[in-house]
């Protein structure tokens, strides 16, 4: 029985790990010069690797029943627009159950980071992929910004970024205070090479508060560090679904030169996001303004645009997008109650940053690391809920 026992967990790990280094490698060959042409395929892959390292593993009643109602919400959504990304995405956290998740982080950490070497290194001598990129990048004049392989220089940036953020999470548990200078200077290195402020913004925020939470030790602080943690996660949806709400002020602006109160503000705000709202309007429909939303999408809303939490809601529909935005709240409240502070902090930079990029909204599960620590802790969410005080929690809890 234990032999039996020890194959079918050797077997799941083995099918979960192959489909984690597969989805790495596929966002890694995304980020260079190189176009996929079985990508597709792959997907499938990797979802089938999925599904039956969930089939090996055993779940409760409830467990069963919550991955059912979303996989019927995934089905829904696959059968209107035509996105299996619902259905894949279900699966895979699903099949997150009983895998330590910082080892399979730290895999995937090193997989991307050494994925990103390659592509810089071979773009140094010019073998693949472009150095450099000159052109108007929007402000106005023709500018050279280094991209190092990856096609944009706001992409190397976001790699920097996103690697910063997961190798934070996954190492900088006792540090002394120079290994986060360090790792602020490579991100300003590399801000050098590609003047791309928001991502050098969002890493000084993050860096600054893993730094702060690894030195709060409970009480008035731990408690103030949570709530802000969650209303910088509220403040940017909200700040992301009224851009799309209002942008057409914007289009009156530019077109007939109106001006108001709230027009100004938006000005100001489309400004401050480097043009990101300006850029729902630029397209002959409009592509992402709330007009072009519902309940569960359509076939033709497949526009790239920045905007990240405004692409959840055009791309999937309201209901998927709005229960994605209520299950993630709900993550965070639990992490709150359990003073996860490192949880905390990585789950609001990265809802800061998909105000204005998109990176974590994409085809790729490989990209979204917030899957992975909802595949972490989604059963004991389900076991304790997330509104429950802490002394109450071992009552009548077990496994």
């Amino acid at each position: 029985m234990n032999t039996e026992r020890s194959l079918r967990e050797k077997a799941a790990g083995f099918l979960f790990y192959a489909g984690v280094i597969v989805e790495a490698v596929l966002v890694i060959i995304d980020k260079s010069a190189y176009t996929n042409p079985i990508e597709g395929q792959i997907f499938r892959l990797t979802f089938l690797l999925f599904l039956l390292k969930a089939a090996l593993t055993k779940y409760s009643f409830r467990e069963y029943a919550v991955t059912a109602l979303f996989l019927a919400l995934g089905a829904v959504s696959y059968f209107i627009t035509g996105r299996n990304e619902a259905v894949r995405i279900v699966v895979f956290v699903a099949a997150c159950k009983d895998v330590d998740m910082i080892r399979c982080l730290k895999t995937v950490f090193w997989v991307t980071l050494c994925g990103c070497l390659v592509i810089i290194l071979l773009s140094l001598p010019g073998i693949y992929g472009s150095l450099s990129l000159t052109q108007d990048f929007g402000r106005g004049s023709v500018e050279t910004r280094y991209v190092l392989g990856m096609g944009h220089p706001n992409a190397l940036q976001c790699m920097v970024l996103v690697l910063t953020m997961l190798g934070l999470y996954l190492y900088h548990s006792g540090w002394k205070w120079y290994y986060y200078m360090l790792t602020l200077c490579v991100n300003v290195f590399f801000f050098l090479l590609t003047d791309s402020k928001t991502g050098l913004l969002v890493s000084v925020c993050t860096i600054s508060l893993f730094f702060l939470a690894s030195r709060i030790r409970g009480g008035k602080m731990s408690l103030l560090f949570s709530a802000g943690s969650i209303g910088i996660y509220i403040g940017s949806v909200a700040v992301s679904v009224m851009s799309a709400k209002d942008a057409m002020c914007l289009w009156r602006h530019f077109t007939q030169g109106e001006m108001s109160p709230k027009i100004r503000f938006y000005v100001l705000l489309n400004r401050a996001l480097t043009g990101r709202i300006h850029s729902l309007i630029e397209t002959k429909n409009h592509e992402g303004v709330t007009d072009t939303w519902s309940l569960f999408s359509r076939p033709e809303n497949n526009y790239y645009f920045d905007m990240g939490w405004v692409r959840l809601f055009y791309w999937y529909g309201i209901v998927p997008a709005l229960l994605a935005v209520i299950v993630i709240f709900l993550f965070m409240v639990y992490f709150a109650r359990e003073g996860k502070l490192d949880e905390l902090v990585f789950f609001s930079m990265i809802a800061l940053y998909t105000v204005i990029e998109a990176h974590f909204v994409s085809v790729y599960i490989g990209r979204n690391y917030l899957l992975f620590i909802v595949g972490m802790y989604w059963v004991k969410l389900l076991r304790t809920g997330c509104f429950t005080p802490r002394t109450e929690r071992g009552r009548g809890i077990s496994g």
